[in-house]
């Protein structure tokens, strides 16, 4: 996002806002991969906004636009968010993560660890990922960082991994249970066939579960992120979202995208940003906050 906040510095310090500036302000839009269709919506919006307040000053059009971009983003934001310590749907409440190959999911999972027990909660983990053990022992790297139990087996497939993580997790009382899968690309049928088992699986032992099948996306990946979500939802009805490594990254305007692409759909909502390696940097998703600090 610095990339995009230096260009728009320039643009909102201009004394007014021609055509030039508009077209400019397009350019940067379509830098930071908010997307055409996306760009033209709110260039016509912002047009519309200022011909009706009269005004060309780019110091009120850069609050006009944050108000737009926060309208845009509200309905991905979650009415009750668990990062938020919000009352648990279920007991164990089961997360299924899921995503493609280094997006973060591990890590991410040690944040989500660390962010519930600071709430107070009881974790579990299940090692769902049985294609690669360096994949179980990141998870038991974490799960030693955080003071939390990993289930895992040698030679058994993911789902009987979640069967047993979840009878585990009811026998301890456990709050909260997060089973990790092993990333795949979206366009593996087989492999996105398995994800879909194991969410079965996971239904017809406990009924309701998995209570959050959330995604974890790289912000890295600008517009291939839209396929991402698009094919993981179709496959599985995707509850929720974490954009991660939104620190170093000029891309952040795909959530833009994202609300677009999601609108009038069954849609998951965006939990929380990744904004760094630490674990408390995942912050709870606010469309308010994230569209002033995206375009100040």
């Amino acid at each position: 996002m610095f990339g995009l906040r230096k260009t728009l510095g320039a643009l909102f310090k201009s004394n007014q806002a021609d055509e030039a500036w508009f077209m400019a302000l397009e350019e940067a839009l379509l830098q930071s991969d908010v997307g055409l269709p996306t760009t033209e919506a709110l260039i016509i919006a912002l047009r519309r906004a200022a011909k009706l307040q009269k005004t060309a000053s780019a110091t009120d059009l850069q609050v006009l636009l944050i108000q737009l971009v926060a309208e845009l983003l509200k309905p991905l934001e979650p009415s009750s968010n668990p990062l938020l310590n919000a009352v648990p749907l279920a007991r164990p409440e089961v997360w299924l993560i899921v995503g493609v190959n280094g997006a973060g999911k591990t890590t991410t999972i040690g944040k989500l660890c660390h962010h519930f027990q600071n709430q107070g909660k009881s974790i579990l983990l299940a090692a769902g990922d049985t294609f690669r053990a360096a994949a179980r022992q990141q998870l038991q790297e974490w799960g030693l960082r955080n003071q939390v139990e990993v289930i895992t087996q040698d030679g058994a497939d993911a789902a009987a991994v979640a069967h047993d993580a979840i009878q585990a997790a009811i026998s301890r009382q456990s709050d909260i249970l997060m089973i990790d899968t092993a990333g795949r690309l979206s366009t593996q049928d087989h492999l996105m066939a398995e994800l879909q088992k194991i969410k079965r699986v996971i239904g017809k032992i406990l009924p309701g579960a998995p209570h959050h099948t959330l995604l974890i996306l790289d912000g890295n990946t600008g517009q291939n992120g839209l396929s991402q979500v698009k094919a993981f939802h179709a496959a599985l009805g995707l509850s929720d979202l974490i954009i991660t490594k939104l620190d170093g990254t000029a891309k952040g305007g795909v959530i833009c995208a994202l609300a677009q692409l999601l609108q009038g759909a069954e849609k998951p909502h965006i939990l929380a940003l990744g904004k760094g390696e630490g674990l408390a940097d995942l912050i709870a998703f606010n469309a308010d906050t994230y569209a002033a600090e995206l375009f100040n």
